[in-house]
């Protein structure tokens, strides 16, 4: 009969060889990526050019490796660990951050921007997702969040805001980002609104339930 210390301290032997071999996987995965945020900025600059490129190629198979590859940065720059995305200060957030566009211009495929698009006569204020955004790694298209620029005219909802996540459509060739959350607005205003907005309630009225 084996003792149970015996039993335990084998058991902490194959789980710190697990993490040693995890740990080379990850150092040999990622051995060509930059290991400083200083270097680490402009790389994910380029891993963003060539994502925009991918997408108006219509290409999924590219788009999809390269936000692997961003992660992977974002990893390596986190020391191995996961957590890329845990706070304002964590790897993730700084390279999504320091390489956004700026406010107002319609920013690449896999950055991300704030913009205002009009759909029919609805402005709305465009927050776009890059590459770190939820369902990246399954969904082609990226999620935005979608917010009334004029709080006094009818909207998508009561509330003035609307998420969209998790859009399945067939990659478009060409479709740039600014098209693509117009054609998805309009899309939904005609299907799930049946062509008719909302007005937007006050705060005060949306927490009675008014």
């Amino acid at each position: 009969m084996t003792h149970p210390s015996v039993q335990l301290g084998f058991e902490a032997l194959l789980a710190s060889a697990e993490a040693s071999n995890h740990a080379r996987e990850q150092e040999r995965a990622t051995a060509h990526l930059p290991s400083s945020m200083l270097e680490g900025i402009p790389y994910y600059r380029l891993l963003i050019r060539q994502h925009h490129a991918a997408m108006l190629a219509a290409d999924v198979d590219e788009a999809m490796r390269l936000r692997v590859e961003a992660a992977l940065l974002a990893r390596r720059l986190n020391g191995g660990e996961t957590g890329i995305l845990a706070d304002d200060d964590a790897p993730g957030c700084v390279l999504a951050r320091e390489t956004s566009a700026e406010i107002g211009t319609v920013p690449l495929w896999g950055q991300e921007g704030e913009f205002i698009v009009t759909v029919g006569a609805m402005r709305v204020r465009i927050e776009l997702k890059g590459m770190f955004c939820i369902g990246s790694r399954v969904s082609f298209w990226p999620g935005f969040a979608a917010h009334a620029v004029d709080m006094d005219r009818p909207y998508l909802s009561e509330t003035g805001y609307r998420s969209f996540l998790g859009i399945h459509a067939d990659p478009v060739p060409g479709l740039l980002p600014d098209e693509f959350v117009s054609k998805v607005i309009a899309a939904h205003v005609a299907g799930e609104l049946k062509g008719r907005l909302l007005a937007i309630k006050p705060l005060r009225k949306r927490e009675e339930g008014a």
